[in-house]
């Protein structure tokens, strides 16, 4: 590291290859209490996987593995990009409510490469309907 605190070494997010990326999905199961939790997935192919088998398998993880059950009552349809590694976040804590156009992974044969994800790169899924509700009135709950 020089004095200027630039480092030459490279990005975490350049470490993994497109082959086998790890992923934090934000699993969120309300927006008004923000009741969110991070699921982790290790070595995804993002050249080989799509948007739909993506989906398939947080649901799946949500469905058998321990500590989950809170959020196996929610409906999750909708996947959207948070942020990047290395990129900036929203202010908003729970999810980001712009750029919809450009974040919703809508179409489910998509590969998550074409979407530009990469390596340490953060997705929310949640339930639409809950979500444009929350877009209308974005009130938090305690």
């Amino acid at each position: 590291m020089s004095f200027t605190g630039i480092t030459d070494e490279p990005l975490s997010n350049t470490l993994a290859p497109s082959t086998a990326a790890t992923l934090t999905i934000r699993v969120i199961k309300s927006f008004e209490y923000r009741t969110s939790k991070n699921l982790i997935l290790h070595n995804i192919d993002l050249t080989a996987t799509t948007v739909g088998q993506l989906r398939e398998l947080v649901i799946e993880k949500i469905k058998t593995t321990p500590g989950w059950k809170p959020y196996q009552n929610v409906v999750f349809d909708t996947l959207k990009l948070y942020t990047k590694a290395h990129g900036s976040k929203t202010m908003n804590l729970i999810i980001n409510l712009d750029h919809d156009e450009d974040w919703m992974l809508t179409n489910d044969d998509e590969l998550l490469i074409n979407h530009g994800i990469e390596n340490e790169t953060e997705i929310s899924i949640f339930n639409r309907e809950l979500y444009e509700a929350y877009k209308q009135h974005p009130d938090i709950k305690w």
